[in-house]
């Protein structure tokens, strides 16, 4: 018997400003946008794992995504997006960079990118960018949006 219930799909992404820059990936476009373009620019960003918390899953896509340790400062914001018959619930945090780590980013990322914003604005106007999200989620920190960490109450599994 199918299981017709819906369940939405939870992904953390992560903000994170050096005073100048901001971190993101270049990742293969593996056509999840109409761009023609190779690669695509995103925050480190995924779903969250089997037992794990937001917060968990932020700093682990990170690191995997970017290669670097971070300090989460704060939760921007809960975006919905519909795409493609699933509703994703993308919780976005902001961080700061503490340092690099000597580890492989995740297969389908290319590099990682420290990006200042006019950078950042020419690969949107291009269609450079994975998701409208992306700018949106930067716009919202430079707007001055932060909740603090403990605006989440995660419980792990008993």
């Amino acid at each position: 018997m199918k299981d017709n219930r819906w369940m939405p799909h939870a992904t953390v992404a992560t903000v994170i400003f050096d005073g100048e820059r901001y971190l993101l990936t270049e990742e293969i476009n593996r056509g999840a946008s109409r761009v023609d373009y190779p690669t695509l620019f995103n925050q480190p960003a995924g779903h969250l794992e089997p037992n794990e918390t937001l917060i968990e899953a932020a700093l682990r896509e990170t690191r995997e995504e970017c290669g670097w340790e971070v300090t989460l400062t704060g939760y921007l914001r809960l975006y919905t997006r519909a795409w493609k018959q699933t509703v994703y619930h993308s919780h976005a945090f902001i961080a700061t960079p503490d340092h690099p780590v000597d580890t492989p980013l995740d297969e389908g990322i290319v590099a990682a990118h420290w990006l200042t914003w006019e950078e950042i604005q020419a690969l949107d106007a291009t269609g450079k960018l994975r998701s409208p999200l992306v700018r949106m989620r930067i716009e919202d920190y430079q707007a001055g949006l932060c909740f603090p960490l403990d605006v989440l109450k995660e419980l792990h599994p008993a």
